[in-house]
């Protein structure tokens, strides 16, 4: 015999059913707002009825499940327990943002006209809170760390990012490799405004990852191997590289004395204002390659970079990094020439936070 439903669970169900009905009416005006609009109603009303039935352990569980059967019954897909789970999350993480507009969507009458009113004027914000879809936001939820959450939220806005460059972001731990490179200040910027490039550092990390390049650790492949795989895969490198990078060629040739020079990667950066640098080292790193890049720097400084342009940018990438050497080689105050390792795998997050602490 089915269990039925009790008179509150009843009318949650009523409730839930109109504003599913209404938001469908006005679907086609924006199919996103509207939907994170229903969702977002949702979780409220299932957190709001869940407090009513507190006392009783497997009331959440039990009343999730009896909707999803329900709803799917009369709607279709959209509405499975776990989604019910995330649209419940989705009010619990976010219920304090931007909270006049929702309100003005909430907090007025919840007869059928109300709530069709109230849908209207809130897909017509240009300030709505939540910009990215539903699936972006799945992914956000799987993330405990509040600074980190809003850190990739931001990114993801800011960059468009699929949902697919979003979790390859996240599962390289995009957020903890440029913590690896700032300060305390720096930390909470990236919480509150996302990565900001203003001067060299802002635009490293520490290690840049490289799998997508296909490149096995345990088998041999030369610099030129490497920077092959990189002109084949540049459209991920400059995901990898961050805001403002645009690829100016690759072995770029400079010559005086009769001897000729090449660079391995020359890049611009449109924020910061500079060419930036990148030599590529197999192995470990030593004095001469400093003294390469700085030659290489000296060069576009000199010869290439025009007057309203900033200090051109070294970058090296190399297998392992040498802090004594890069210590005792490149003067204190020199902030043009940086050292960084790449890893051919993504490193385990669990990893890089052991390097945090």
């Amino acid at each position: 015999m089915k269990n039925k439903l009790k008179p509150t669970e009843t009318s949650l169900l009523k409730n839930i059913r109109s504003l599913i009905q209404q938001a469908q009416k006005h679907v086609v005006r924006n199919i996103n707002t509207a939907m994170l609009i229903t969702y977002f109603e949702i979780g409220r009303m299932i957190v709001e009825d869940e407090l009513k039935g507190k006392s009783r352990a497997d009331y959440a569980e039990r009343i999730i499940r009896q909707l999803s059967a329900d709803l799917t019954k009369e709607f279709g897909k959209g509405y499975s327990k776990s989604n019910l789970e995330y649209m419940r999350q989705f009010y619990s993480t976010y219920c304090n943002r931007s909270f006049q507009i929702i309100q003005s969507m909430v907090g007025q009458s919840s007869k059928k006209k109300g709530v069709i009113k109230n849908i209207q004027s809130v897909i017509g914000q240009s300030d709505f809170p939540f910009v990215l879809s539903w699936t972006h936001y799945i992914q956000l939820l799987k993330i405990d760390n509040e600074e980190e959450r809003n850190f990739y939220e931001i990114e993801a806005t800011q960059n468009h990012w699929s949902v697919r460059e979003l979790q390859r972001q996240y599962h390289s731990a995009l957020y903890e490799r440029l913590v690896l490179s700032r300060d305390k200040k720096g930390v909470k910027q990236l919480a509150k405004k996302g990565q900001i490039i203003e001067q060299p550092t802002d635009a490293l990390k520490n290690p840049y990852v490289l799998e997508f390049l296909e490149l096995r650790e345990d088998n041999r492949y030369t610099e030129n191997d490497m920077e092959t795989a990189i002109i084949n895969k540049l459209e991920y490198f400059m995901l990898e590289l961050g805001k403002g990078f645009c690829f100016v060629g690759r072995q770029k040739r400079f010559t005086f004395e009769g001897d000729s020079f090449y660079v391995d990667l020359v890049f611009y950066n449109r924020l910061l204002k500079c060419f930036v640098l990148f030599d590529l080292k197999m192995g470990k790193l030593n004095h001469q390659d400093i003294g390469q890049m700085q030659m290489y720097v000296n060069y576009y400084d000199r010869m290439i970079r025009e007057k309203n342009e900033n200090p051109t940018i070294g970058i090296i990438l190399c297998r392992e990094e040498n802090k004594a050497v890069v210590e005792f080689t490149l003067a204190k105050d020199k902030e043009q020439i940086f050292t960084k390792e790449y890893k051919l795998y993504l490193p385990s997050k669990e990893e890089l936070k052991k390097q945090l602490q």
